[in-house]
């Protein structure tokens, strides 16, 4: 296999200094006026020795890599494999490439993350934290742009992109009262997560403008499978009394199926159901599944956007008046969408008894 020509074999060929060749190739040429007939000739050496400059040592030079790190907290959840995807094709458009670490939401692991992504120079950062703790970030972010997609600190200047996630489960209570049902169990996420703690309030709050607030439900510790599972063996163990499931994830709504499926309860004869993601498997299952379903590509699209406007490489008026949602000077918050299936069902004895 041939070497790769370096700009030391351009300059042997034509005669020329390795200095001259060098400010041709980094498109300095007219800088530092050098001949057009100079230029031609350095190109078509270049072209016929198959040289490849290097881009990195280029941007390295510049101070800037042209690379974003992206932290997700789980590549099992489906919702961060989409972020993960939305948030590259984002950054592809402006001649970004994104490294994607898994923090397997782990502190400790997203702490190891991010000294890796320093140490690989990244230009900024976009990131769903795992951990609760808001300064570390705030500190690094005077080093390196950062921004937060989904989760976000509370009383805390780091410009975030999410969903109205309070909203979202406002109305996808609210629609669950109004086909009938009095007796809904939640199911959430990590419970110090900024939106299970907003989906919680959220759910809470339909419940008491309905007059149901004694009869709220709320169990669960993750977004997963196996929570959405256990979690919902155990109210039906328990003989506790439910007409429908709020599942605050798309992986707790997978394993709250199985279980009431292990169950032999039917959706949504027995029990209705409501998931707080959409996901294109969603409408394939029996029956489809109604959800808040987010707007990852806005959210994702707003996150980039920002990002790039810290590190001075887009439109910034044009980025800023894209993003209709801003609600304060750091926070991007965009209203999600309730999709209505087949798995509400009303309820008949709408007294609850």
């Amino acid at each position: 296999m041939a070497k790769p020509s370096k700009l030391a074999d351009i300059a042997r060929k034509t005669g020329l200094s390795i200095t001259t060749v060098s400010r041709v190739i980094n498109g300095k040429a007219e800088q530092y006026r050098i001949s057009k007939k100079t230029q031609i000739i350095v190109q078509n050496t270049a072209k016929e020795l198959e040289y490849t400059p290097n881009m990195f040592a280029q941007y390295l030079r510049n101070n800037y890599t042209k690379t974003i790190g992206l932290l997700l907290p789980s590549f099992e959840n489906p919702f961060f494999a989409s972020i993960a995807a939305a948030v590259i094709r984002e950054a592809a458009k402006s001649g970004y490439t994104v490294m994607v670490l898994d923090t397997r939401e782990s502190p400790d692991e997203e702490k190891r993350a991010l000294e890796t992504l320093k140490s690989r120079r990244v230009d900024g950062i976009v990131m769903v934290p795992c951990g609760y703790e808001a300064e570390p970030l705030e500190l690094l972010d005077q080093e390196i742009p950062l921004v937060l997609i989904d989760r976000y600190f509370e009383n805390s200047n780091l410009t975030c992109a999410c969903t109205d996630n309070f909203r979202g489960a406002y109305d996808a209570t609210k629609k669950l009262i109004e086909a009938g049902h009095k007796d809904i169990l939640c199911i959430r996420g990590v419970p110090r997560a900024i939106t299970s703690v907003r989906r919680v309030d959220g759910y809470l709050a339909a419940l008491d403008d309905a007059g149901l607030i004694e009869k709220a439900m709320i169990c669960g510790n993750d977004f997963s499978i196996d929570n959405g599972y256990l979690q919902t063996q155990l109210a039906i163990s328990s003989g506790k009394r439910f007409t429908a499931i709020f599942a605050l994830s798309g992986t707790n709504l997978l394993g709250s199926m199985r279980a009431l499926r292990d169950h032999n309860l039917k959706v949504p004869e027995d029990v209705s159901l409501i998931s707080f993601d959409d996901n294109v498997y969603l409408n394939y299952l029996n029956p489809p599944i109604s959800c808040v379903s987010q707007p990852l590509d806005l959210i994702s699209k707003a996150a980039v956007d920002q990002l790039l406007i810290r590190l001075g490489y887009t439109n910034r008026q044009e980025a800023e008046s894209s993003q209709v949602y801003l609600t304060k000077t750091n926070m991007i918050e965009i209203p999600p969408l309730i999709i209505l299936r087949d798995s509400i069902s009303m309820r008949t004895d709408i007294s609850g008894n």
